[in-house]
């Protein structure tokens, strides 16, 4: 038996305007969760990046040297505002000390200017601590684990 379809079946105007209307709504909803996703996601690679930077800088620290870019094999990232003339870190005598970028470049543009540091103690611990006072639509949700507003 050979099914044939009708030429004039088909979906309604009414059919499809249900359709339209369910996919408008689900990306009325999903649009900024993504956004907040995307957000969220950058700033975390963020403190990654910089967070690579770690073992370098107790290198340097441990030989009780200064800390240049060259030191930590600092690459520039598109997310941050950095470049390679201007050092990143900053290392004290007594050695706490500390690495910091500015979020910036191909960032979202809310978060734009926030400010990511890793701080060193004296003892050797790190905090993750992050300044958000550039950005004015900053969110706490988009504060990534482990770090704390400062």
């Amino acid at each position: 038996m050979i099914l044939t379809k009708d030429p004039e079946a088909g979906f309604t105007l009414i059919e499809l305007m249900i359709v339209v209307a369910i996919i408008g709504i689900l990306a009325v909803t999903a649009i900024p969760f993504y956004g907040k996703y995307v957000m969220k996601t950058q700033i975390n690679r963020v403190v990654g990046e910089v967070g690579g930077y770690r073992s370098a800088f107790e290198n340097q620290v441990h030989r009780s040297d200064t800390v240049t870019n060259a030191d930590l094999g600092y690459e520039p990232s598109k997310l941050t505002t950095g470049s390679f003339s201007v050092d990143i870190a900053v290392a004290n005598i007594d050695g706490s000390g500390h690495i910091e970028v500015t979020i910036g470049g191909e960032a979202h543009p809310k978060i734009k200017g926030v400010i990511i540091r890793l701080q060193r103690s004296l003892m050797g611990e790190w905090q993750c601590l992050v300044d958000p006072s550039a950005a004015s639509l900053w969110q706490a949700d988009y504060m990534p684990k482990g770090c704390s507003e400062v």
